[in-house]
């Protein structure tokens, strides 16, 4: 079963149980989509898992450490 990725405002979908593929693959795949820089991707990212809810950061307490 897929479920939606919290971290990238669900754009990229993951297995149930699998590992996340990572802020930077996240990132250099919406700079694709969105046709913009990996600078600003890393903005769109940050602002999405800052936005996350609380039982998305229970779940992966590493969005935590995003400022």
């Amino acid at each position: 079963m897929a479920k939606k990725c919290m971290k990238c405002g669900g754009s990229m979908k993951y297995k149930t149980g699998g590992a996340h593929p990572g802020f930077k693959a996240v990132q250099a795949q919406i700079a694709k989509k969105s046709g913009v820089s990996k600078k600003a991707a890393g903005a769109i990212l940050a602002a999405s898992t800052r936005k996350a809810s609380a039982k998305a950061k229970a779940a992966n307490p590493r969005l935590k450490r995003v400022k």
